[in-house]
C-alpha cells in the first residue's frame, strides 16, 4: 500500500473530489513494467447506445489452433480506469492461460450512470461471441472476467446473458466485486474501510457516481440481489482478508453455490484490495494469478 501512495495511488478526501480531479490522481498503472504477449491489437466496436467502445484484444502465441476467450472489464468504481491501467494485469493473465483476452474500456460514471457500464459490457461480450472466429477464438469457450468495479459487470454480464438468452458464457472470473450496492449491509465495508487503501467513504463515493438510489437493487447493479441465481456459467471468486468488499464477494460466491452453480471461492489472508494485479511486490499476488488461471482453464480448456 506504501507503493500505491507513492505512486500517487490513495482516496484520501475522495469526497471532496470531481471525477476527473481522481482521474489525474491515479498514475499507477501506466508506469508499470508490463510483461510481453504475442500480440496486441486496439479496435473499435459499437457500444450498447452506438457510441465507440474501444477494446483490446491479446493473443498469447500466434496459432491456427481457435483458443479460448475471456472478455475482461476492468476496475475503478466505474469512474476511473481503462484499458491502459490494467494492461499489465490482463497482460499477465493471458501469459499464465494461454487464452486470447479482449479488454474492454466501457464508459465511465458520473458522464454515464448505471446501466451504460453493464450496457457496454454485455455489448462487447455480444461482439466476442458473434466474431470469436475473425480473432482466433472459440465463442463455445467463453468468459468473462474484471476485478472490482470489473468483478461486477461480470457478474453482470454473466446474469444478463443468461436473462437475455445468450451469449452462452462458460465461466466467470470475479476478483474482489462489489456485488451490492450498500456499504452498510456487511462488516468488512467498516471493519476494512478505514486502513486499507480502499475506504468506505470511497465506496459511498463511487456508488453516488455510478448509480442513482433508486437503481441500486437493480441485480445488473447489485448481482447478489437478484432473485435467483440458478443457471449461470461456474464461477471463481477472488477475496482479500482486509478488502471492504470481502463479505459480499464471498456472500455472492456462498449464493451461487446455493442456487446450484459451480463456485469456487478464494480468500487471500493478509491481502488487500487491489493486490492481484501487484504480482512485482506481493507474492500472494502471483499465487492468485494462478489459482485464476486455473480456474479458467479447467472451465474453458477441456
Amino acid at each position: 500500500m506504501d507503493m500505491m501512495e507513492e505512486n500517487g495511488v490513495s482516496f484520501a478526501g475522495i469526497a471532496s473530489l470531481t471525477a476527473e480531479e481522481l482521474r489525474n490522481r491515479m498514475q499507477l498503472g501506466d508506469a508499470m513494467p508490463v510483461e510481453d504477449v504475442a500480440r496486441t491489437e486496439d479496435r473499435v466496436i459499437a457500444g450498447a447506445d452506438g457510441n465507440d467502445l474501444p477494446i483490446r484484444i491479446y493473443w498469447a502465441e500466434a496459432t491456427d489452433e481457435p483458443r479460448p476467450v475471456v472478455v475482461f472489464f476492468h476496475g475503478g468504481g466505474w469512474v476511473i480506469g481503462g484499458i491502459d491501467s490494467h494492461d499489465g494485469q490482463v497482460r499477465e493473465m493471458v501469459n499464465r492461460t494461454g487464452m486470447v483476452y479482449v479488454s474492454v474500456d466501457y464508459r465511465l460514471a458520473p458522464e454515464a450512470k448505471f446501466p451504460a457500464a453493464a450496457e457496454d459490457c454485455y455489448a462487447a461480450t455480444q461482439w466476442v461471441a458473434a466474431n470469436a472466429a475473425s480473432i482466433g477464438a472459440d465463442a463455445s469457450r467463453l468468459g468473462v472476467a474484471g476485478d472490482s468495479a470489473g468483478g461486477n459487470l461480470a457478474a453482470a454480464v454473466a446474469q444478463m446473458a443468461r436473462d437475455r438468452g445468450g451469449p452462452a458464457i462458460a465461466h466467470q472470473l470475479l476478483i474482489y466485486p462489489c456485488c451490492d450496492m450498500d456499504s452498510n449491509a456487511w462488516p468488512s465495508q467498516t471493519e476494512n474501510g478505514f486502513d486499507y487503501f480502499l475506504t468506505k467513504e470511497s465506496m459511498d463515493w463511487f456508488y453516488d457516481q455510478y448509480a442513482d438510489v433508486a437503481d441500486r437493487n437493480n441485480p445488473y447493479a447489485s448481482p447478489i440481489k437478484a432473485a435467483d441465481l440458478s443457471g449461470l456459467p461456474p464461477a471463481c471468486v477472488i477475496t482479500a482478508e482486509f478488502d471492504p468488499l470481502r463479505d459480499e464477494g464471498e456472500a455472492y460466491g456462498a449464493a451461487l453455490q446455493e442456487a446450484g452453480v459451480a463456485c469456487e471461492v478464494h480468500r487471500y489472508d493478509g491481502m488487500f484490495h487491489g493486490f492481484f494485479g501487484m504480482t512485482l511486490a506481493i507474492p500472494g499476488a502471483v499465487e492468485a494469478q494462478e489459482t485464476a488461471a486455473a480456474a479458467a482453464q479447467a472451465a474453458l480448456s477441456g
